[in-house]
Parts: C-alpha cells; structure tokens; sequence
C-alpha cells in the first residue's frame, strides 16, 4: 500500500467503496501475480494524478474472498471503477499508463458534466 492508495477488504467494502461520495477504483492483486506487481506503480500514479477526484483501493484476493467472487474476479489484476456504488468500468489484465489512464478519465469527465 502507498500513501496514496488504501485497503479495501470484504468488512469495508460497502462503506469505503459502495457508499463513497467519490469515485473509487479498485485494484484486486495477489502478491504472487507479476503482471500485477507491473501495474501497481501505475496504479498509484493514477492516484496521485486525481487526487481529490478518484480513490484507490487495493484488495489482496488470497486474503478477502467475497468481493471477488461477488464481482466474477476469475483473473487479476482486474480493476473496477465504481461511482455512486456503480460498477462503472472493469478492466481486466496489464495495461498502459496511458491505456489506464484514459479508461479511468473518461469516468471522471462524465463527473464534472
């Protein structure tokens, strides 16, 4: 975890992500997966960058199951990005800072409108 993300775990999922006033995207990572070790520098850029706009959880699937499962997580990294308690966007595999990026903003663009 950076400074710039949080943990996201089955307890406090419902009030950190579904009931969160602002955007959150959420990392489910293991610590065993190397794409997802590749990603989470990405991650937590994005997190900076929108800082204010977007939070970013982290959830460790071998430690927190029912949100995976309740969400279809078959394989990781996946990234879903909720609004107002919304699955929005589900992003599945490595991808580009710029790829991720621009997934992400379009979600927050649609916010400012």
């Amino acid at each position: 975890m950076s400074q710039n993300t949080f943990e996201v775990t089955d307890s406090n999922f419902e009030s950190e992500v579904l009931k969160s006033g602002t955007p959150v995207l959420v990392d489910f990572w293991a610590e065993w997966c190397g794409p997802c070790k590749m990603i989470a520098p990405i991650v937590d850029e994005l997190a900076k960058k929108y800082d204010g706009k977007l939070r970013v959880g982290k959830m460790d699937v071998d430690a927190q199951g029912n949100v995976p499962m309740l969400y279809g997580i078959q394989g990781i990294p996946t990234l879903i990005l909720f609004k107002s308690g919304e699955a929005v966007q589900m992003i599945v595999g490595f991808k580009t800072r710029d790829q991720l990026d621009k997934l992400v903003s379009q979600h927050l663009a649609l916010e400012k409108a």
